[in-house]
């Protein structure tokens, strides 16, 4: 499928969900149309009220304290990940004896710890990044981790039988395999940072989306928390367009692209 074909299709499906939307909300399908419209909205309401915050000056604060908290969860989670990821996968004492552990801590609720950060940490930055951090480090550690362990004992025995040290192995076997890996964990963990930014800024904060979609539910404007998640959606997706640019310049080696020569 070509990229056009591709494109006008997600534009459909886009039509489409927002026609359904606007026939429910204007139309006394389910229910007396007020009512209807104070739940849900309507697309144009919502579609008007975000482009109005995205032309004024004061979305771009609020973005910017939820952008640098996703960004900083976002990178000290996915290296923490990595390195421990890495280490563990290597040392299988220390993974078998830290491994209930790791299990027990990845199975807290979030939601539960976000408080404990906020009494920690205070009401800044760094509680929202503490949460992120939870979020996207399980993520890409136990990506990293099973890359690593994926690797062929074949392809491992054949490497050192050429002579590779540690760090040969590292860089021309590890490390290979366990960026794919890697790089899948990166699309998710994006959205997960930016969850435990706005779950933070939600449950205690004074700027941020999360605080300007709590603002607006607490006077009941719809409007207003549907206009905060799309613009939270469109953050979404140009962060993720930007991980994909990544990948793609440092992705070089893949699964089934090696190529052959005959003599």
């Amino acid at each position: 499928m070509n990229r056009a074909k591709l494109l006008g299709l997600q534009a459909l499906v886009m039509v489409v969900f927002l026609l359904i939307w606007h026939v429910v909300t204007a139309y006394p399908i389910f229910g007396e149309v007020k009512t209807i419209q104070f739940f849900f909205s309507t697309p144009a309401a919502v579609l008007g009220r975000t482009f109005n915050q995205l032309i004024g000056p004061n979305i771009y604060w609020h973005l910017g304290i939820t952008l640098t908290e996703t960004v900083l969860a976002f990178v000290i989670g996915s290296v923490a990940g990595i390195f421990f990821g890495f280490t563990f996968a290597r040392q299988d004492l220390l993974a078998a004896v830290f491994d209930p552990y790791i299990k027990a801590a990845n199975a807290l609720p979030r939601v539960v710890l976000a408080p404990i950060f906020a009494l920690w940490f205070g009401l800044g930055i760094w509680s929202k990044v503490a949460l992120g951090f939870t979020l996207v480090f399980f993520i890409v550690f136990f990506n990293v981790y099973q890359g690593v362990r994926e690797v062929s004992p074949t392809v491992l025995a054949n490497a050192r039988m050429l002579g590779m040290n540690e760090r040969q192995l590292f860089r021309h076997v590890y490390w290979p395999s366990a960026l794919t890996w890697m790089f899948s964990s990166l699309h998710t963990s994006v959205g997960f940072a930016l969850v435990g930014a706005v779950v933070g800024e939600y449950l205690g904060s004074s700027a941020g989306l999360g605080y300007k979609i709590h603002e607006a539910e607490s006077v009941f404007d719809v409007t207003g928390v549907f206009s905060g998640m799309l613009i939270l959606a469109i953050f979404v997706i140009a962060i993720d367009a930007l991980v994909t640019m990544v990948e793609k310049r440092l992705l070089v080696w893949r699964p089934g692209q090696s190529s052959t020569t005959t003599t």
